[in-house]
């Protein structure tokens, strides 16, 4: 025999085989295995009982009597084991098989009377148990509330010897199977992805990796990336449609700041700009629930995956040998696989999928820039130094605004409607639309004249003479004039206003170069005739750079 027991072992097995356990029970009960015990077993001479006996036992003799000649031969029918052993022989006595029936039980064996068919006492807990287990708990702990809870008087054997048997039947609620549809789904997500050097610093950094996973065949797309952000996130996404060769209809994704900025149970609020590119490609977003990572089982799947197998270890020396990389593994190893879930072959799911998918579109998106901007007193939103008119009646309002190369677009922030879009101008320039301009003065901008008139009374036909001029873009100018009557005082901007209208000169520009030049001098036009020619000079210039550029109110 290649396995020596101890003594007390041995003699365990040697008298639970004249007891008639099968090979399978006795293993259960000592730990020893099946294939040892039966070598003692047959060296003793003690028959095997096997599975065909189907529940059959010896029959117990009565008490006071020894089975010590059960083993010379004779069938387990009949012999006479006895109901208690004793574990620890004498020791002057040779390792002979003992028994007496006294109640002393061998220590680490389950109690189980033989011939009997007594019901656990954890049967009319079993609804409990279970959903105990569904939460992770072991026996122990089990055990344990039972006890303290319920009034549980069984012992632990009997709860660890319950939960074996249940194991196998209870189904784990967290991981269910979703089927989907071909070109119905995809999910994607996030990951750690190998060290590269970057090359900014020539040091090794910690990328991050960008999986899609379509629903129905596994087909994953797997993109390495520095860093992420609202415009990497949906270019990732058209990367990844433009290598699958079309998108699908339903995106599903976590609640990552990319692409919800909202999370909500019934209708979250998406990233806008991830919300356009879905929706350029014919795409909807679906966001998870939160904390309910297993919606997206597949992709989670699909990142272990390659953390696991072809990243595992590795460092690269630059972001596309690590994607080459990659994307050899992809074809390799990752198509050709056979999917445990489903016991078919990626590619060739794939290649069903892929006629199902959307076809993509024939330009690329325009991506822009977003944010959010307050309708100033001038009526306009300011965006890059630039004025821009939106619709009346949306003063002191915040209202969304996209911005990129060629256009601004202000929109509504509740409804998402497009109110207005302008072309780009250069900073200190105004656009608004003719039907935006206002047919009288508004109340807003009346009152600003009224406590520039209150300031003075030269001070509040500057106000008027800029805001004939300038119009809307005439609203910061004013509030500028009434800003330099509270710095150097009512007065002095009043005598300031005074030689700006002699002069010809009635506007911000040249009250603030006065007043920061000669805040306390007096005035006469001798002191003022350099500054007056400075001036002129740099209206011309202006005017001269400004030529052929269209009106400023178009």
């Amino acid at each position: 025999m290649s396995n020596v027991l101890s003594n007390t072992k041995h003699q365990q097995v040697l008298v639970l085989g004249r007891l008639g356990w099968t090979l399978r029970r006795i293993e259960e009960g000592t730990g020893v295995r099946r294939e040892t015990a039966s070598a003692y077993l047959r060296a003793a001479g003690i028959p095997i009982r096997g599975s065909g006996w189907h529940g059959r036992l010896p029959t117990a003799v009565p008490s006071g009597q020894a089975t010590a000649g059960a083993g010379q031969g004779d069938s387990p029918a009949k012999s006479k084991p006895a109901i208690e052993v004793i574990t620890d022989p004498p020791a002057d006595s040779k390792p002979a098989i003992q028994a007496i029936t006294d109640s002393r039980v061998l220590p680490g064996l389950p109690v189980r009377p033989c011939g009997s068919h007594q019901t656990s006492k954890c049967v009319p807990y079993r609804d409990f148990i279970e959903e105990s287990l569904r939460k992770g708990r072991n026996s122990m702990a089990i055990w344990q509330d039972l006890v303290d809870d319920h009034g549980f008087s069984g012992r632990y054997a009997s709860v660890y010897r319950f939960v074996a048997g249940m194991r196998g039947e209870v189904v784990d609620e967290g991981h269910p199977f979703i089927v989907t549809a071909p070109g119905q789904e995809a999910q994607v997500d996030y990951g750690q992805g190998p060290m590269v050097r970057y090359p900014g610093t020539g040091k090794y950094r910690r990328t991050r990796l960008f999986v899609m996973t379509l629903g129905y065949s596994r087909k994953a797309v797997r993109l390495l990336v520095w860093q992420s952000g609202t415009r990497e996130w949906a270019e990732l996404h058209e990367r990844a449609f433009r290598r699958l060769g079309g998108a699908v209809h339903v995106v599903v994704l976590d609640n990552l700041r990319e692409g919800v900025l909202k999370p909500d149970v019934y209708d979250p609020d998406l990233n806008p700009l991830y919300r356009d590119v879905l929706k350029h490609y014919g795409a909807t977003a679906l966001p998870c629930r939160v904390r309910d990572p297993d919606r997206k089982g597949k992709v989670e799947s699909a990142v272990g995956h390659a953390q696991r197998t072809p990243l595992k270890g590795m460092r690269f020396e630059s972001l596309e040998e690590a994607q080459a990389y990659l994307d050899r593994w992809e074809v390799r190893w990752a198509d050709t696989r056979i999917h445990g879930t489903v016991k078919r072959q990626v590619a060739a799911m794939f290649a069903e999928e892929k006629p199902s998918l959307l076809s993509l579109p024939a330009e690329p998106f325009r991506y822009y820039k977003f944010g959010k901007r307050t309708v100033a007193p001038n009526g306009c939103v300011e965006v890059d130094g630039a004025y821009y008119g939106p619709p009346p009646g949306h003063l002191g309002r915040e209202l969304n605004v996209q911005r990129d190369g060629f256009h601004v677009r202000i929109l509504d922030p509740k409804t998402g409607e497009l109110l207005r879009e302008h072309y780009r101008i250069p900073p200190g320039k105004v656009r608004v639309l003719p039907q935006d301009k206002p047919t009288r003065t508004p109340p807003t901008t009346v009152k600003l004249l009224n406590r520039a008139a209150c300031a003075g009374k030269n001070i509040g036909v500057v106000c008027e003479q800029i805001y004939a001029a300038d119009h809307v873009l005439g609203v910061n100018r004013m509030l500028g004039v009434l800003s330099l009557a509270k710095k150097y005082g009512a007065h002095r901007v009043e005598q300031a206003c005074t030689l700006a209208l002699e002069v010809g000169l009635a506007n911000y520009r040249f009250l603030k170069r006065y007043l920061d030049k000669q805040p306390e001098a007096p005035v006469s036009l001798r002191q003022i005739d350099p500054l007056i020619r400075q001036l002129n000079l740099y209206r011309d210039l202006i005017d001269r750079k400004t030529q052929g550029v269209s009106d400023e109110h178009d």
